[in-house]
């Protein structure tokens, strides 16, 4: 990429702001134009879950444009991307608008599933994926007086129903599965069944919904177990689909996300790269299987890599190889990931609630519950066993015309004046691990150095 060059980011969410701001970071001085389909600014997304359904926060305390500088970006927001042509380089807007690009950066995230049967037309049956969802599911909640349903078992499903309790609301958590959050482990599962009795939620586990009745005031579910539930409102949390329907006839891989290289960029078009939930690229770090990961973390940190990357070209780019972690609070108790427990063929218990993921006699994931000050020792121990491979850069092809485009070092040389990033990524890997360490300064609770052994499949020689 190059001065006067334009960039289209496609997704105007955290990943695609993080973007955005990378790129001015590095010095370049073209066009950015960002796209998104509402017509709000980036906001905090995590917090539709939580605060705002709770009430405890207004739409306009979510948004994120306080942590940014002016990046002299063109917005285009209420805007969706119809198609991408790969070929002339063009992404084609609503009322056949087309928009050129130098590079792309795709980052439109995912969106919930949709349940089989389930009444949609039902303004009391919802997803959670918008600040408009968010703000519908409380006027549900003030229209009535009924309990609330979530179907689903996941981290949202869980994150609402906990949300309910605390402002006083009945709720009853449906899911197919035998336990919430059984992907983390027993020990989390049990933890959070606990919590969930604790405060009074109601679990209908191993359940689907057999029949839908909708009355004039209430939503009623009849389960598969003969359970009946009336609802004031029922929130579908099953799960999501990523959002790459704009792609459809572009020539990429879009089977599960967009398919990518270890550098993020897009099989199959040298100027397209990808982030967030909607990439699915290998990281080198575990094995060379593209996959994945849908982590608020992940979205900032890959949108970062990319937009360097694109900058950079394909030759002197750099593969992305994080360590996957995320947290959430539930009923005030921290519950804590890091690495890919998904990949593990069994687990074992490291510690009084940290269970560790095994995959072939290697540790490849960590999950806690109620365990920060622990869980920042054991992420770094994660991170020293699992370490990213050295990178051989790919051998600079001998150019047929004199080189014309800056590279990386000169776009980045100096950061204009006018430009103070309001990224710190100091600040920001503090303010990650005091919150992933439940608000407890890290400082306090350095990382210990443990003993390299070998993992055995049914048990790990570590102690704490």
């Amino acid at each position: 990429m190059a001065d006067g060059d334009r960039i289209v980011i496609v997704g105007a969410g955290v990943a695609g702001l993080r973007a955005a701001e990378r790129l001015r970071e590095l010095n370049f001085d073209g066009e950015i134009v960002l796209i998104g389909d509402e017509a709000r600014r980036p906001y905090h997304r995590p917090m539709i879950s939580k605060a705002l359904v709770m009430g405890t926060e207004r739409p306009s305390d979510v948004g994120l444009s306080h942590y940014l500088p002016d990046l002299d970006v063109h917005w285009r927001l209420g805007a969706r991307v119809m198609h991408l042509d790969t070929v002339e380089r063009v992404v084609h807007l609503p009322g056949g608008e087309s928009l050129w690009y130098d590079g792309l950066i795709a980052a439109t995230g995912v969106y919930p599933r949709h349940l089989p049967g389930a009444p949609r037309h039902d303004p009391r049956v919802r997803i959670l994926r918008t600040v408009e969802d968010s703000m519908a599911v409380r006027r549900c909640l003030h229209a009535s007086k009924k309990p609330a349903v979530v179907i689903g078992a996941g981290l949202i499903g869980n994150e609402f129903a906990a949300s309910m309790r605390h402002i006083g609301r009945d709720v009853t958590l449906v899911g197919h599965a035998k336990a919430p959050l059984h992907r983390f482990g027993d020990r989390v599962s049990s933890g959070i069944v606990e919590a969930h009795h604790e405060h009074r939620a109601k679990l209908a586990m191993k359940s689907e919904v057999r029949h839908w009745i909708s009355t004039k005031d209430t939503v009623g579910l009849h389960l598969t177990n003969n359970q009946l539930l009336v609802a004031s409102v029922v929130v579908l949390a099953i799960g999501s689909v990523p959002s790459v329907d704009w792609m459809r006839g572009s020539g990429l891989d879009i089977s599960d996300g967009v398919l990518c290289d270890a550098k993020l960029f897009a099989e199959g078009a040298s100027d397209v790269v990808v982030a967030g939930d909607i990439a699915r690229w290998p990281n080198l770090r575990f094995d060379e299987t593209p996959r994945r990961v849908e982590h608020w973390i992940n979205a900032v940190e890959s949108a970062r890599h990319a937009a360097e990357n694109l900058l950079m070209g394909h030759s002197s780019a750099k593969p992305f190889t994080p360590l996957p972690r995320a947290w959430s609070t539930l009923y005030d108790t921290r519950l804590q990931m890091c690495g890919m427990p998904s990949l593990a063929e069994d687990t074992v218990s490291l510690a009084d609630g940290i269970t560790g993921f095994i995959r072939d006699g290697r540790l490849v994931g960590i999950s806690s519950w109620d365990k920060p000050r622990a869980m920042l020792d054991w992420m770094a121990e994660l991170d020293r066993r699992l370490p990213a491979p050295d990178y051989v850069p790919e051998p600079e092809p001998a150019p047929a015309v004199p080189e014309v485009e800056p590279s990386l070092a000169a776009l980045s040389a100096e950061v204009p004046p006018e430009f103070e990033s309001g990224f710190d990524q100091q600040a920001f890997e503090r303010e990650f691990a005091s919150e992933f360490a439940n608000d407890i300064p890290t400082t306090a609770f350095p990382a210990q150095s443990l003993p390299v052994a070998a993992l055995p499949t049914m048990a790990i020689p570590m102690g704490r």
